[in-house]
């Protein structure tokens, strides 16, 4: 049986930039076969998606995560290169060791030890794997998800392998995510020279008031579980390069992180009647990438706190807090979804490490929860 650090290091070394797999899904597949998986493939463009089922009864349990990493960056900030695995001091580096190789072999390791054990184990077990979440997530777990729905394939409960620590491995678990809207907004205005204003209308003055505004909005107060909606400014882009040209037009893009407490129709017509009423002319293009889910109660709730607090000695965390992932395509299923893995610290960041410690612990809560719900 393969132990969960040398998977990670298999993988790791897989330049798998988003859209990318670099044959990582191929490597998984191979360990899956081996336990009795049927493995399908579902492609999408350039997208490589895996569904592997093991058994044809229900409760469908499945392990949800992605392949594809985001860009290394200048490699010669990186202290190890980010595709050359390097173990130092108890920590594994490389890119995506946290976000989300490591939980991916996390998975493989569990399912080895558990179906080893318990062969004839009760109800299905599945991973689904996508090279699409750190990208524009179409072709990815979205459209797998659609597939199964069409055949009537019904996902029970899913455990998604982000990195979901804070502090120390498995303190916080996400019982849910907050819905996510992106608009890019555009601003007409008259392009015209800076030293003879009366001839232009400069969209950037334009929009100074109604941009304060919508981040002074108070939008809601969250609740028990979610924290209140957030409304950020994420690129704003004017001007011809030049320094003595009025821009004629200004292009600003922002999401809302939003709260069951608001409907995204609501935030979107919100948003326009502040933008009429400071009468720019304006038009937006807008994005709905996921509704805030919660996973409140449930057996799969029930088995992951049981063995976290079996190995960690602490009940963890429960927190709807980050991004989106794509628990965000499964839940609207009915299913159960839970978020545990490794420690969040320094995905996305040069020299992105994990502690190999940590790796083997999450590997055996993984095991210790298919155990509850199957043993």
């Amino acid at each position: 049986m393969i132990q969960p650090v040398e998977l990670a290091r298999e993988l790791i070394k897989r330049p798998s930039i988003t859209p990318a797999d670099a044959g990582c899904q191929a490597v998984i597949a191979e360990h899956l076969e081996a336990l009795g998986f049927t493995i399908e493939w579902q492609p999408y463009g350039e997208v490589t998606n895996l569904w592997a089922r093991r058994g044809n009864e229900s409760p469908l349990f499945c392990f949800l995560g992605h392949t594809d990493v985001v860009p290394a960056g200048s490699e010669s900030a990186w202290g190890y290169p980010p595709f050359q695995p390097t173990i130092e001091d108890g920590l594994l580096y490389g890119r995506g060791a946290a976000d989300m190789k490591g939980g991916v072999a996390a998975f493989i390791s569990a399912l080895e030890n558990f179906i080893d054990k318990t062969p004839d184990h009760s109800g299905s077990i599945a991973v689904l794997l996508t090279s699409d979440e750190e990208g524009d997530a179409v072709d990815g777990t979205k459209r797998v998800i659609a597939a199964l729905e069409e055949r009537g394939e019904k996902i029970d409960y899913c455990l998604v392998g982000e990195p979901s620590s804070q502090n120390q491995l498995a303190d916080e678990i996400k019982v849910g995510r907050r819905g996510s809207l992106t608009g890019k907004l555009r601003i007409k205005g008259e392009q015209g020279h800076v030293a003879y204003p009366q001839y232009a209308r400069n969209p950037l003055h334009m929009a100074v008031s109604a941009i304060k505004e919508l981040i002074e909005t108070h939008w809601d107060e969250g609740n028990q579980y979610f924290p209140p909606t957030s409304f950020q400014v994420s690129n704003i882009r004017a001007g011809t390069g030049a320094d003595n040209v009025i821009p004629g037009e200004l292009e600003i893009s922002f999401n809302f992180r939003y709260s069951p407490m608001l409907a995204w129709d609501e935030i979107i017509a919100s948003v326009e009647r502040l933008l009429k009423r400071h009468e720019l002319d304006f038009s937006i293009d807008w994005r709905h990438s996921g509704e805030p889910f919660q996973t409140s109660e449930g057996e799969l709730l029930k088995a992951v706190e049981a063995a976290t607090e079996q190995f960690t000695g602490k009940m963890p965390l429960r927190s709807t807090s980050g991004g989106t992932s794509d628990g965000r395509f499964v839940a609207p299923t009915g299913a159960q979804v839970i978020e545990l893995g490794l420690l969040n610290e320094t995905i996305h960041k040069t020299n992105e490490n994990i502690a190999i410690a940590d790796l083997d612990k999450l590997s055996n809560i993984y095991e210790e929860t298919l155990t509850r719900l199957f043993g």
